[in-house]
């Protein structure tokens, strides 16, 4: 397993400079991480950085709280994609699932994947997990899975509970076998990468992707 091709590299913090987002691009391209994701002011600049890689662009909406508007996050989308974004990984209405509106949801979702499918784009719908109860986050999937989103993401990395094995492991018992799972918040370590992958995840959001890839090539294993 090239657990490389599983991580988006990232760098999401309000501090972030310029050589923060070309280190993390020249890191992306040398080993071959799925994607970067950094804020929306840098998505055209690391568009240029990797023009000639393979390695996604992946950026945030409604982040980190995702109580905006929806034709607000549409609006972010749309900016995005326009700049470059290959990947949209939107906080949805927290607010609003918290208050059992799950129909504004479905509209806020369809609204975003409307124009990022018009772009052939990606769309991760963050959930954020550890301020859920199981019983939302299988609402969530039921809600997510039937729309046909392309990843349910558990975090964005700012609550205080992260990924967790047993949020992997509900989503993936409860989301239709193409929905993928992007597993975020608290991975800094190659085993906890490997444990959220076994669980089901498809992809791993992390900014130590690096030491991650690291601990795996100390390993031994010859698949890096």
């Amino acid at each position: 397993m090239n657990i490389a091709s599983f991580i988006d590299h990232t760098a999401l913090k309000p501090t972030t400079d310029v050589k923060d987002v070309q280190k993390l691009c020249a890191e992306a391209m040398e080993y071959q991480f799925a994607a970067v994701c950094v804020p929306p002011f840098y998505v055209k600049q690391a568009a240029q950085l990797i023009q000639s890689s393979s390695v996604k662009i992946a950026t945030v909406v409604g982040f980190p709280f995702g109580y905006t508007y929806a034709t607000v996050k549409a609006a972010e989308a749309g900016e995005a994609l326009s700049q470059g974004a290959d990947e949209i990984d939107m906080v949805h209405n927290i607010a609003a699932l918290k208050n059992g509106n799950y129909a504004y949801l479905e509209k806020e979702a369809s609204c975003i994947l409307s124009v990022v499918r018009k772009k052939g784009a990606v769309l991760k719908i963050i959930i954020e997990s550890g301020l859920l109860t199981d019983e939302e986050i299988v609402r969530c999937c039921a809600l997510y899975g039937s729309l046909g989103v392309d990843f349910v993401k558990t975090s964005t990395g700012y609550a205080e509970k992260g990924a967790t094995l047993e949020a992997v492991q509900l989503m993936r018992l409860n989301l239709p076998s193409n929905i993928k799972i992007k597993a975020s918040g608290g991975i800094k370590t190659f085993d906890f990468a490997q444990q959220l992958i076994n669980a089901g995840a498809n992809r791993l959001g992390c900014s130590a992707g690096v030491a991650i890839v690291k601990g795996y090539t100390e390993t031994g294993s010859d698949n890096y």
